[in-house]
């Protein structure tokens, strides 16, 4: 997931730089949405996996 954040961010940059205006603040809201789905499941993963150390 973090992984498809970076790609379309990269790609926003890129979009931004050659003047594409609408690929670009669309790249950056999908980087944006992976980033979110990947901290939320991050988060997730490393609280389940905490409780069962203890």
């Amino acid at each position: 997931m973090l992984n498809y954040a970076i790609t379309f961010l990269i790609i926003a940059l890129i979009a931004g730089i050659l003047g594409f205006g609408v690929i670009a603040g669309t790249a950056a809201s999908i980087a944006k949405i992976c980033f979110v789905i990947f901290l939320v499941l991050f988060f997730a993963s490393l609280f389940r996996t905490s409780g069962r150390q203890g």
